[in-house]
């Protein structure tokens, strides 16, 4: 299958960063942009990384789904709270044969946009990225890491060869996988982690988590639980991952991660995603997961007071 056209939904880090380096690469792509509209149209996209930087002008940035009209690939890169607005956006973009590619975090995506849209169309994308949006329609790029692509209830295929080419061709390290939960359970090695933590100890970056002895011990036992939990429902994970995560986000700095900016900026944090829905699971496989209970009640509580 050919992906002509591209639309991208939710035009922040995420989006606005895979998006500006597919379009640099010479493909046809469009974005939905809510805030930042007049900002893009005005001066496009930048994206900085630490040793490359450009500029992405004109942008085809588009204000409603029915103005972008029907595309080949839609890439949803908007956070997991934002779903329920996906009944409205995606109806205008798809047409019989649109692939839904969604990048966001934590577990059920995948099975909401099945459910609703068809499994045929349904793509996950696990991107271990370290990334933040600056300012509107400005990027910058810390670690470009790598995108994992995974077909949902299918195995590799051509058309899952043919995007990760896609994204290789836009200078994105890309790979695929035929088993999409096994992915995800691996990005929420990190996730659970690094974004619970940064809030749940005072909104403090991953370089200050690590610093201190007894934090790294946390986040060394919530990753083990989400690896026995991963392990309950038949994705082994091996434990040298933790070494290997920790090593990854040490050259990080002082950085974010992004259910600390959504929180810090008083926005709806992904608190079911990626700590309510893994608990679920884990628990009815019978996996015991004692911090990530007590991790969960506590981002709770301070996610609804935040926002009151």
């Amino acid at each position: 299958m050919a992906f002509s056209k591209i639309g991208i939904v939710g035009a922040g880090a995420i989006g606005g960063y895979y998006g500006a380096l597919l379009a640099r690469a010479g493909y046809d792509v469009h974005f939905l942009v809510r805030s930042d509209l007049a900002a893009v149209r005005e001066h496009g996209l930048s994206v900085k990384r630490p040793n490359d930087e450009f500029r992405l002008y004109p942008v085809r940035a588009h204000a409603t789904a029915e103005e972008m009209g029907p595309c080949d690939l839609v890439v949803i890169a908007l956070k997991a709270t934002g779903n329920d607005a996906l009944n409205r956006i995606l109806p205008p973009l798809l047409h019989e044969r649109t692939a839904l590619l969604t990048l966001e975090n934590g577990l059920g995506s995948d099975e909401f946009l099945a459910d609703r849209f068809g499994a045929e169309r349904v793509i996950g994308g696990l991107c271990f990225i370290c990334v933040n949006r600056t300012a509107p329609g400005a990027i910058w790029c810390m670690q470009p890491g790598s995108l994992s692509l995974a077909e949902f209830g299918r195995p590799v295929g051509d058309r899952l060869k043919e995007l990760a080419a896609m994204f290789t061709r836009a200078g994105v390290k890309c790979s695929v996988s035929d088993d999409l939960a096994d992915v995800r359970w691996k990005k929420l090695v990190w996730n659970v982690p690094f974004n619970g933590l940064s809030i749940a100890a005072g909104g403090i970056t991953t370089d200050r988590i690590l610093a201190q002895s007894d934090l790294e011990g946390e986040v060394r036992a919530l990753m083990r639980e989400i690896i026995d939990a991963a392990a309950k429902l038949g994705h082994a994970i091996p434990l040298s991952f933790i070494d290997r995560q920790i090593d990854a986000t040490r050259p990080m700095g002082p950085y974010k991660p992004s259910s600390l900016i959504d929180f810090l900026a008083r926005k709806e944090v992904e608190v079911e995603a990626i700590w309510g829905e893994p608990l679920r699971r884990a628990e009815a496989a019978g996996a015991s997961m004692p911090r990530l209970r007590m991790l969960y009640a506590l981002l709770r509580s301070l996610t609804s007071t935040a926002r009151c």
